[in-house]
């Protein structure tokens, strides 16, 4: 009878000495390669078994691949995000196809979680980096940029010198306040993220743009985190003595909280909404839920192309590329302003 496995992880010396082969025939059979006799391929994987070893990818793939990890690492504002979630699942999708690993986590819009949550990706060599930055924390991507990790910025540009994928922000902001304006709305309310922010800035400077008359800022509200604190928010200007008439939400979650504060005061068809970022379902409200739509999934696969580009040896400035937005017409942001 053999011995038990150890209480630390078995090592390939061991399998080796179990079996009774060499280390070189271990590796080809655990590495599925052939010119191992299938008597000696059982022996290792009858030991392989007992000894429960597990083959230690990451440094095989760095020995092969020229120091090379085979995974990249993913800096998202939150991994809960719905918009967050589909375009995690693009770039997974994408790197899955070439053999790569994605390691991703939640900045948090906090630029310590930011510099954390980085470091503890580079202190497992990822070969390349896509990050949803928060603010202006460039400092650290030059950095590990000009050490020759690629970095592709997503959502938000900035960065200067680094590949960024955006979409046109303000724009899209723009084209959905004057769609409001346009079915006769004159108090149209804001309610945005962060301003800190690059993107909620962006939003909020369309919004701006999209007004038919200089803005009120009694009809303005910055730095809602939640979907509660957008609710609380909106809920305080439709009570107010003269509420807006429209919404113009700077993204999915604000959107939410608004939703439930027009729907709790049976006003879902009198305050005309229109929200940054889809919502999944977003057509099945009554009415549906007019919104400027990103592309997430589209935005990921070119942010992941254009990485794995990099990583492939291709050596130009640094490029942005911007995925249009479009309008989503449902009805919410159609419904005219009450009669006077």
């Amino acid at each position: 009878m053999g011995s038990e496995p150890g209480p630390g992880r078995a090592t390939m010396r061991e399998v080796a000495a179990r079996a009774g082969v060499s280390i070189k025939t271990v590796s080809r059979v655990v590495r599925g390669e052939t010119g191992v006799s299938p008597e000696l391929a059982c022996r290792v994987t009858e030991a392989v078994t007992a000894l429960d070893y597990r083959h230690n990818l990451a440094a095989s793939t760095l020995r092969e691949q020229g120091h090379k990890t085979a995974a990249i690492g993913l800096v998202l504002m939150d991994v809960a995000n719905p918009y967050a979630a589909a375009l995690h699942r693009a770039v997974e999708d994408t790197a899955h196809a070439r053999g790569t690993l994605v390691f991703a986590v939640s900045g948090d819009e906090d630029p310590a979680r930011q510099r954390q949550v980085l470091d503890a990706l580079l202190a497992r060599r990822v070969d390349g980096l896509i990050v949803v930055p928060v603010g202006d924390e460039y400092a650290l991507l030059r950095r590990e940029h000009r050490r020759g990790t690629p970095v592709v910025l997503v959502d938000r540009a900035g960065g200067g010198d680094l590949d960024s994928v955006t979409v046109d922000n303000r724009a899209g902001a723009r084209t959905a306040t004057a769609h409001l304006a346009g079915f006769g709305h004159r108090r149209i309310a804001f309610l945005g993220d962060l301003r800190g922010i690059r993107t909620a800035a962006e939003r909020h400077l369309g919004y701006l743009d999209g007004l038919p008359a200089a803005p009120d800022p009694t009809l303005i509200r910055h730095d809602l985190r939640t979907v509660a604190a957008a609710e609380h928010a909106a809920g305080q200007l439709l009570d107010a003595p003269a509420p807006p008439t429209a919404v113009f939400s700077g993204q999915n979650l604000i959107t939410i909280g608004a939703l439930r504060a027009i729907q709790r005061r049976g006003l879902e068809n009198r305050v005309a909404i229109v929200g940054f970022d889809d919502l999944p379902l977003g057509e099945l409200l009554r009415p549906g839920l007019t919104a400027v739509a990103q592309d997430p999934a589209a935005i990921g696969r070119a942010a992941a192309r254009l990485l794995f580009a990099r990583l492939s040896g291709e050596d130009t400035d640094a490029r942005h590329l911007v995925v249009p937005t479009r309008l989503l017409v449902r009805g919410s942001g159609e419904l005219p302003p009450p009669s006077r």
